[in-house]
Formats: C-alpha cells, structure tokens, sequence
C-alpha cells in the first residue's frame, strides 16, 4: 500500500478537524491548493489492495489446478502480502472510523 495516499488522507483529516475546533491548519492551504481528492486516494488504496487479493487468489487456484509456472514460494508470498495489505487497509479504516467519531462529537 501506497504510505503517501495515507499520510495524505490523515492531513485531509487534520484540516478538516481544525477547521471545525476554529484552529487554522498548516495544511489545509495544500488540500485547498489542489491536493489529491481524498475519496480518489482511498478508492485508489481500496483497488489495489483488492488487486493484490484478486492475483493471490488466481496464483492459488492455478497451482491447485496444477500449473507449475509458479512454485509454492511465489504463491505462499503472494498470499501473505495479499493478507498483510489487507490487514493494513482494515487498521486505516479503523482509524478513519475513530477520527469520524471524534469529529462528531466535537461540542459546537
């Protein structure tokens, strides 16, 4: 996974948390300035991740059909960075989640 689309998305949501406490943000004039749309990098994030479970499983399933262009390694490897990445994408959200919630409890 890509760690600059998430330290993107963290200063997206450190701007966003300033801007409702009052405080100004240092980087909301780079997410004004024409920064990545956030909702491209998480969709971006959320492909690539799919991408990497989708080709795990096709390395899988044809070497349970007997294809030997792969050895167990390749496919062992693909598997686990397929499940490492995901892991890591459900930990992002996690943290997406808790900062939703504590922006939404802010007292205006």
């Amino acid at each position: 996974m890509d760690t600059k689309g998430i330290e993107n998305m963290l200063n997206v949501l450190r701007s966003t948390a300033a801007q409702a406490t009052g405080k100004p943000a240092e980087s909301s004039a780079a997410a004004a300035s024409g920064g990545p749309d956030f909702a491209q990098v998480l969709k971006g994030s959320i492909d690539k991740v799919n991408e990497t479970q989708q080709s795990a499983t096709k390395m899988a399933e044809q070497m349970v059909a007997g294809d030997t262009s792969k050895n167990l390694h390749e496919v062992m490897i693909a598997l686990q960075t397929a499940s490492v990445s995901f892991q890591e994408m459900v930990q992002v959200r996690n943290k997406l989640v808790s900062a939703y919630q504590d922006v939404m409890n802010i007292q205006v």
